[in-house]
């Protein structure tokens, strides 16, 4: 038989094109939200995805002018999206509960968004309040549980504005909740591979049902990881070590209050809120997942101008790594590094004297793209 002519077939080459919904939010979040989509479009030109950012007015303008945080098919609107990218919510005019409940808790547990993500890193050219920290001495991430426990608003009022007035708050703890979100952190853990270490955080001496319960399912989800080393401690006892020994931590998981309250700890402990990133992920991928930084609005200084993007920045990272994009997530990284180790280009909050925009052009030039 005669040979068969080789026939090569040129593989189709596929760019990944992501989309993205934006919600800049109140306060600083306008502009740092802005100083993200630079990296994130700097990034892209350079790793060879696309980016399709749509943006929603939904904040607390929206909010006087509509009477709603978001409009009433918000969720599904924001359903077809890869990603949500946002920025800060909260007004001084309005109270918490009303922009909590309204924008960002319908998003998580709409999306089961279980985990919240928060890593605390001081990166080098960075100083800790803490005295004789060094960089890197600080690498934790904490796993905040993200649609049950205290969070859960369950609940309410009697006799309201009444001297007798009662309000009633049920936290909720399910067998399901804590364990799902407990497996992700032994997960990270392992991933990690840094100390393969999970501390539990627990106030089962006073609250002797929910709390009962997430300790029982630490321990029997342990069983399950021989290899990762665990401990367990009261929230006021970590909050102690948060700030006496925070290098004995890697991963940390917490119901939602104690991984909120923990988790600002940690900023402070390693220089700033402005460096606080955090992602609100679905693990199992059937919905969009949420990322946004720490801090908040930062009413005091919205509109400014000198606002630290670097938390937002961080946080788009995160956002690439939970699209696949880990060249680019750990490029946007290393760029943030490299801004903060020369210390040329640095916020207010951590000494300097540079404006928000500048910042993020230092770290697009570190990052190896044109500044735009």
């Amino acid at each position: 038989m005669p040979l068969l002519a080789a026939t090569f077939i040129e593989k189709e080459v596929r760019v990944a094109n992501h989309k993205i919904a934006v919600i800049r939010g109140d306060g600083i979040g306008v502009d740092v939200v802005e100083e993200g989509i630079k990296v994130l479009k700097a990034g892209a030109k350079k790793y060879g995805y696309t980016m399709e950012f749509t943006e929603f007015p939904w904040s607390t303008d929206y909010y006087f002018k509509h009477g709603e945080m978001m409009p009433k098919d918000g969720v599904d609107t924001l359903r077809k999206f890869d990603a949500i990218f946002l920025g800060a919510v909260g007004h001084p005019k309005v109270q918490d509960h009303v922009t909590l409940n309204g924008l960002l808790l319908p998003i998580r547990r709409s999306f089961d968004q279980y985990v919240c993500e928060r890593p605390s890193v001081l990166y080098p050219g960075v100083k800790s309040p803490l005295a004789g920290k060094k960089p890197w001495d600080i690498d934790l991430v904490v796993v905040r549980e993200n649609t049950e426990g205290e969070y859960a608003n369950v609940g309410g009022f009697q006799y309201r504005g009444q001297p007798e007035e009662v309000a009633v708050q049920t936290s909720v703890f399910t067998r399901r909740g804590c364990e799902r979100v407990i497996t992700y952190a032994f997960e990270l853990a392992r991933k990690r591979n840094k100390k393969k270490h999970l501390t539990s955080i627990t106030k089962s001496n006073a609250q002797g049902y929910g709390m009962v319960l997430w300790d029982r399912t630490f321990q029997a989800v342990a069983e399950k990881y021989p290899d990762i080393q665990t401990q367990s401690l009261l929230v006021d006892r970590a909050c102690m070590d948060f700030i006496r020994r925070p290098e004995q931590f890697d991963v940390v998981v917490a119901s939602n209050l104690f991984g909120d309250i923990l988790t600002d700890i940690g900023a402070v402990i390693t220089g700033s809120l402005g460096l606080a990133s955090s992602a609100n992920l679905d693990p199992s991928r059937r919905f969009p997942s949420m990322f946004e930084p720490t801090h908040g609005s930062a009413p005091d200084i919205a509109g400014k101008g000198i606002a630290n993007p670097m938390a937002q920045i961080l946080t788009a990272a995160l956002m690439l790594r939970n699209l696949s994009e880990e060249k680019a997530a750990q490029a946007v990284e290393a760029s943030v590094q490299k801004v903060l180790y020369e210390g040329k280009v640095i916020s207010p909050d951590l000494g300097g004297t540079a404006r928000t925009s500048e910042v993020g052009d230092a770290i697009v030039g570190a990052l190896g793209a044109p500044a735009r």
